[in-house]
């Protein structure tokens, strides 16, 4: 089955581009477009799609806001899309928060037609982080530059020292096969401890065990 895409971006030829990229795929399907946040609230509670291409900065209502809200509790459609951001710069003031409001990942807009689809690709699978070094630097940064309160301190004194181990190393970036081989373990075990652990801590993918890694003191930003 095709992976349908929604693409929110305020420049009608970004919106344009980025179609013609995807539906020269074989398994990705673009079925709308929006002009800001609120039309991708909107459009997404229609047309349910399973992925949206976010722009970060859009009038009216911008990216993070438009993404707080599609993946917060209260969201019309029967199930909330994976949110990949769209932005200019790889290190974006705007880019951290979105992460933290639940966008799976972010992805530059002068991407190749190969990293767009792979990306989209990635989110829609739900069981790897896009890009992990750069979204790891980008999050490490972030933490550096802006630390916060802790967040989430008493879910993860609930964690198992199992799984405490596998989120440290999520944190680090590290993939399913990394995991395992630092742990001494098989990848279908990874996958298992990866599953029930963001289960337990309640979130929707890799990124969010990142960012609870760093705000909690976990792994700490490279000096």
């Amino acid at each position: 089955m095709s992976i349908t895409v929604l693409i929110a971006d305020d420049a009608a030829m970004v919106r344009a581009g980025f179609a013609a990229l995807l539906d020269a795929q074989e398994d990705l399907r673009v079925v709308g477009q929006a002009a800001n946040g609120a039309e991708a609230i909107t459009r997404s509670a229609r047309l349910e799609p399973d992925v949206i291409l976010m722009d970060v900065r859009m009038p009216e209502m911008d990216g993070i806001e438009a993404t707080r809200r599609l993946l917060g509790p209260g969201y019309p459609a029967a199930r909330a899309p994976r949110v990949l951001m769209l932005t200019t710069f790889d290190i974006d003031d705007y880019v951290y928060d979105a992460l933290q409001a639940g966008a799976s990942g972010f992805l530059l807009k002068d991407a190749s037609a190969q990293e767009l689809a792979h990306a989209v690709r990635v989110v829609a699978a739900g069981d790897a982080l896009l890009s992990p070094g750069i979204t790891r630097r980008m999050i490490a940064q972030f933490a550096a530059q802006k630390p916060r309160p802790p967040r989430g301190a008493a879910v993860i004194a609930r964690l198992t020292e199992r799984e405490r181990e596998v989120l440290v190393l999520l944190g680090r970036g590290l993939s399913n096969r990394e995991i395992g081989q630092e742990l001494f373990i098989s990848d279908h075990t990874v996958k298992t401890h990866v599953g029930r652990l963001l289960t337990k801590i309640d979130a929707r993918d890799r990124v969010q065990a990142v960012i609870l890694a760093f705000d909690n003191g976990l792994v700490e930003p490279a000096p």
